[in-house]
């Protein structure tokens, strides 16, 4: 577009988000094709979450593609959304669809492995946790300031994930995302990462 910087109006980035999406949608049926598989789009703002008739909507249209056996790729609806019904970050986004169709596990992929017991910039001692079992407020002081480069959330949006994942009885993995297989070794139930038990789960 010859934009050499971030555009500081709401108008000018949600008109960029549009331009945009359809490049993104585009990488992600040229990709998922090449496996044979049929991608669709789901465009969300968090006034779904109305437990009314928009909520049943969106948790119809979902249910739907999977019986067309189509991946919907979920992202926030950035060209309408405002402060008030944005979701803010992808951790939360996808918590919130992962309750929507009752999944039975949630991985979220970023550039550290997991949980650790210190912020794992700058400690040289720092030990990976491998099982949670409830968000403790010694489970949020361990996150610190942690941020991924990768994504817009950092280790405290992952916490917020966690507690609305089990709040809905769905465990959650934290794990490096950039080896792939990691998701099948999640899959497989392979101690990856970190998981979140909910108390009605057994850790598999």
């Amino acid at each position: 577009m010859g934009i050499s910087e971030r555009p500081k109006s709401t108008r000018e980035k949600q008109a960029l988000a549009a331009i945009g999406q359809v490049s993104l949608m585009h990488i992600y049926s040229k990709l998922f094709n090449e496996y044979g598989q049929i991608t669709s789009q789901v465009l969300l703002t968090k006034d779904v979450l109305d437990n009314g008739q928009r909520e049943r909507n969106a948790i119809n249209t979902l249910e739907m593609l999977f019986k067309y056996n189509s991946i919907p790729i979920v992202n926030e609806n950035d060209t309408i959304s405002t402060e008030q019904i944005e979701f803010g970050d992808n951790d939360t986004l996808s918590s919130i669809v992962a309750t929507l169709i009752k999944a039975d596990l949630l991985i979220l992929l970023s550039d550290i492995d997991g949980l650790y017991n210190k912020d794992p910039r700058g400690n040289s001692d720092v030990r990976l946790i491998p099982e949670v079992y409830g968000i403790t407020d010694e489970i949020v002081k361990m996150c610190g300031n942690t941020t991924s480069q990768a994504g817009t959330g950092g280790m405290k949006t992952k916490l917020e994930a966690a507690r609305i994942c089990l709040r809905a009885g769905i465990p959650m993995i934290i794990a490096n995302g950039e080896n792939p297989e990691n998701i099948n070794k999640a899959l497989a139930g392979d101690k990856i990462g970190t998981i979140f038990v909910p108390n009605n789960k057994e850790v598999v």
